[in-house]
């Protein structure tokens, strides 16, 4: 059925383990296969080099068994992989291919889902170099400088004196086109929604987007189980499905970033305000298991410089000021 099994590491590999690839339900069961044509029942020996066990995800580079980069004395490319929130996905790559053509001796590779996902993802040990979440509570919750109520599992992934305040966005209302419902603003939103005459998409509640949406609501001073009870609420597990929902016209309204708003080339009808939802900041750190710990450290700085930062804030992203 398989043919002949190529190694564990190869670019096949690399690109199906990679979530949004759309071959990541076969991994686990390749990882299986792999496993018993090479070694057999000899689990302990496969988990040497990398093949025991399974994060969850594992992208960019498998296993323990990796070829190391220049440390190595091998000359291969240095590979970083980092995990981004999903509204991130157009900037980083286009960040990214401008930074490799500067540093042809890196190259990067990307995992962008919900935050919340993330987090889950490197907590159960997948490979991950750098870190960007879209809000504050997932990167504290790897945080072991935080306190109990912030990181209730002493989880210790955050590499001492790496973590930052990246970015900022902005929490915005969108419509589909043409706006058929006439959704206004998000006062208008909230009533139309106390009546039930609209359908809203929101993000999970595991999804910062959709933690930012949940504030909306409760300062409108509305129950979102009962409107979601009502079918008046849809949701979606990262901003990229909020959206998609929206253009395709499944909801009449929705609450994405400003920056998502930008690519899908949707013109929103209110931006909320921190006395609505707070600010939303983009911390950013890199991992304490990294293997490559200070490439990763540069890649941020990058980040951080002019030339990121000009891409960052042509889609709708700003400095933390």
């Amino acid at each position: 059925m398989y043919g002949r099994l190529p190694g564990y590491d190869t670019p096949w590999f690399r690109f199906a383990a990679r979530r949004n690839s759309g071959l990541w339900p076969q991994v686990n069961a390749y990882k299986l296969i792999y496993k018993k044509e090479m070694y057999g029942d000899d689990v302990e020996k496969s988990s040497r080099i990398g093949l025991g066990g399974d994060a969850g995800f594992c992208p960019g580079r498998c296993g323990s068994d990796k070829k190391e980069d220049k440390a190595a004395g091998n000359g291969d490319k240095v590979h970083l992989t980092v995990f981004a929130a999903a509204s991130m996905t157009e900037t980083m790559n286009r960040i990214a291919a401008q930074y490799q053509k500067e540093h042809p001796d890196v190259e990067i590779s990307f995992n962008f889902d919900s935050s919340g996902t993330l987090k889950t993802q490197i907590q159960n040990g997948a490979d991950c170099d750098l870190f960007i979440s879209a809000a504050q509570k997932q990167m504290n919750q790897l945080d072991a400088s935080k306190d109990a109520k912030a990181n209730p599992d002493k989880l210790d992934f955050v590499k001492s004196g790496s973590r930052i305040d990246l970015l900022e966005n902005k929490v915005v209302l969108v419509t589909p086109e043409g706006n058929p419902k006439g959704v206004q603003n998000f006062n208008d939103m909230a009533a139309k929604l106390k009546d039930g005459s609209i359908r809203l998409v929101m993000g999970n509640s595991d999804v910062p987007v959709g933690q930012y949406t949940q504030k909306i609501l409760k300062f409108y001073n509305l129950d979102e189980q009962v409107i979601a009870q009502a079918g008046h609420i849809t949701y979606g597990s990262n901003v990229k499905e909020v959206t998609t929902q929206v253009r395709e016209g499944s909801a009449d309204c929705g609450v994405i970033y400003a920056t998502d708003a930008f690519s899908a080339k949707m013109k929103p009808v209110d931006e909320a305000t921190k006395d609505i939802c707070g600010q939303v900041i983009y911390p950013a750190a890199v991992m304490k298991n990294s293997r490559h710990p200070q490439e990763a450290q540069a890649f941020l700085d990058y980040l951080k410089g002019q030339e990121a930062m000009k891409i960052f804030q042509g889609v709708g992203f700003s400095p933390v000021g």
